[in-house]
């Protein structure tokens, strides 16, 4: 008995200086500033808990986060879209519509999606993403006061996936622009969104990574995606809202989601700021984005590379190729050069200088900096359009036909083996919406004659009464034919 006593009594003692050990382990990592996280398992169960000993959970996160929210939320709005959807998934047959009329083919159901937008000016200037209004008939943005207005799509830029919207009223709260560039990672940062119409709703978490490509723009001809990822939650109605940092001043539009389930699940993304400024300066200034071009293929540079092409430091972008004529032959660049530096600021891989450069316009004079057999130099690139020039190129417009045109440039051309054609690069209502057309249609003829410029349509419908047929095809190389009156 006295032995047996003995030995629970040295087990107890022992389980109770465990307990005490174990405790002064986990006050001790409970202390302010703690950022870890224990895993503790429980005796009497067989699971296990996660206690958070991140600064959050503690009540410690930085104090900034308080009048960032009171900032944010009344400049982040909730976005209504209405779009037809057809109950016949082919392209608009003019010849089908003779006998069936509205009734047939085309038949449209008004549908509705929702996301959200950042009033960035106080007369009523709002960002959100090209995918929440892309197709609209109609948008509507319900404000943080809760007033619902109209809202009109000012233009759109596919390749960014960025939109940008215009309500009538004054004096509204906005957010001011941050810098993009000087986001650092392990930053603290705010996502703001207004999901669901229920007001805004604020998530917190640090800057994960810059510079982010996740191939989510694969249509694009030209996308830039350069995201910066962060692991505040952030769900699919949040598309359009602000990513601000502590001072509330807005460093990214949210975008996207990591997530095999259409939930949040880890990581979002935003597009930075400083390619936001000026793809909006663009849209309001000239109706479409000016988008400019350095004229070079790149790779980025790994160690394999590094040793293929004898580089001795991995820091930079590889210029693999150069476009004939370009704005980077014509300044010197070779291929081999290794390009560290735009602008000023450092890229180290091909979104980086994706970035740097989309923030300058066809024309703009930019530094860039090289290293070219481990010794470095600056050369002073003028930047150009897709097109090989300089000069600004506005959009033109058929008011009637509801439509912005643009010449389909040479690299388009080239691709699907066309001579010529008129892109439409913004489709609002009007007689093409209204026959079925798509945003992107490439027309090259009406009533059979061919079209290679903007002047060409205005020309051809001059006067024109009665029926217009249309002949084109889409960027994916599906023709297709419209049929409507005038």
């Amino acid at each position: 008995m006295l032995s047996r006593f003995k030995k629970h009594s040295l087990i107890t003692l022992v389980a109770v200086a465990s307990g005490f050990l174990g405790s002064a382990a986990f006050y001790g990592l409970m202390k302010p500033g703690s950022n870890e996280e224990l895993l503790v398992k429980s005796n009497t169960q067989s699971q296990s808990r996660l206690v958070s000993l991140n600064p959050m959970a503690a009540g410690l996160a930085p104090e900034g986060f308080v009048a960032a929210s009171d900032a944010t939320v009344p400049a982040v709005v909730h976005v209504k879209t209405t779009y037809s959807v057809s109950s016949n998934s082919g392209y608009y047959n003019p010849f089908q519509d003779f006998f069936w009329g509205d009734r047939g083919f085309r038949n449209p159901a008004p549908s509705r999606s929702a996301g959200s937008g950042v009033i960035i000016t106080d007369d009523g200037f709002i960002v959100t993403n090209n995918h929440v209004v892309e197709n609209s008939e109609k948008v509507e943005v319900t404000l943080h006061d809760k007033r619902t207005l109209p809202a009109k799509v000012i233009g759109t830029d596919p390749s960014t996936d960025l939109a940008l919207l215009k309500i009538e009223d004054k004096g509204l709260p906005y957010l001011p622009y941050g810098n993009s560039d000087n986001v650092k990672v392990g930053e603290w940062v705010l996502a703001v969104g207004n999901p669901f119409n229920l007001t805004s709703t604020v998530t917190a978490g640090i800057v994960s990574a810059k510079a982010r490509n996740i191939s989510i723009l694969p249509d694009q001809q030209f996308p830039i995606e350069s995201f910066i990822q962060t692991d505040a939650a952030v769900n699919p109605g949040n598309s359009g809202g602000a990513l601000v940092d502590t001072q509330g001043s807005l460093i990214g539009i949210n975008t996207a989601i990591a997530s095999s389930t259409g939930s949040y699940s880890g990581y979002s993304f935003a597009i930075p700021v400083n390619i936001v400024r000026k793809v909006v300066s663009d849209l309001i200034e000239f109706g479409n984005v000016q988008r400019a071009f350095i004229g070079v293929s790149i790779r980025d540079i790994d160690s394999k590379l590094a040793d293929e092409k004898g580089i001795k430091k991995l820091n930079g972008v590889y210029v693999a190729g150069l476009t004939e004529g370009g704005a980077a032959e014509s300044a010197g660049i070779e291929e081999g050069d290794i390009i560290t530096k735009v602008g000023g600021v450092d890229v180290n891989t091909s979104p980086e200088l994706q970035e740097q450069v989309s923030k300058y316009r066809p024309g703009d004079k930019i530094e860039v900096t090289l290293n070219r057999n481990n010794s470095l130099k600056t050369v002073v690139v003028t930047l150009r359009n897709k097109d090989g020039e300089i000069k600004v190129v506005k959009n033109e417009t058929v008011s009637h036909l509801g439509a912005e045109f643009a010449t389909v440039s040479k690299e388009e051309s080239a691709k699907l083996g066309i001579r010529s054609g008129v892109k439409i690069t913004k489709l609002d209502a009007g007689k093409l919406r209204n026959a079925g057309i798509r945003e992107g249609f490439i027309i090259q003829s009406i009533d059979n004659r061919p079209v290679s410029t903007p002047n060409d349509i205005t020309s051809v419908l001059n006067n024109k009464k009665g029926g217009v047929l249309i002949e084109g095809l889409y960027p994916n190389g599906t023709r297709a034919y419209y049929g409507f009156g005038l």
